[in-house]
């Protein structure tokens, strides 16, 4: 099964986890089981896009009323929950700043054209 680990930093925290800087980083992202990873430019580069008095509205920066930012996520392939949070237990050994959220991927197609 495929589960997401979101990485939630503070705002002001500058990232830490990158190969150059974090060795053990790259021996977890470089695993077979590590199906995808990205990182995200800072919160405040965001657009959040919603509907507002029947239009769309373009809000600069993230729209969650949150001290923590989403940072990054990977996925990752495990046998069950357990072993999804073995991994994110790792990453957190790795950074204590920063807290991770491990979700099951619904793996459905979307439907329409």
């Amino acid at each position: 099964m495929k589960y997401a680990l979101l990485i939630y930093s503070k705002g002001d925290v500058e990232p830490r986890w990158t190969r150059e800087i974090h060795p053990a980083i790259a021996a977890i992202l470089d695993r077979p089981s590590v199906t995808g990873w990205v990182r995200l430019q800072p919160a405040e580069t965001a657009t959040t896009v919603s509907l507002g008095a029947r239009k769309t509205l373009l809000t600069d920066g993230p729209f969650v009323d949150s001290k923590e930012f989403i940072g990054g996520l990977i996925l990752v392939d495990a046998d069950d929950l357990d072993g999804a949070l073995a991994v994110a237990a790792e990453l957190q050994e790795l950074d204590r700043t920063a807290a991770i959220e491990v979700r099951p991927v619904l793996e459905t197609e979307l439907g329409g054209a």
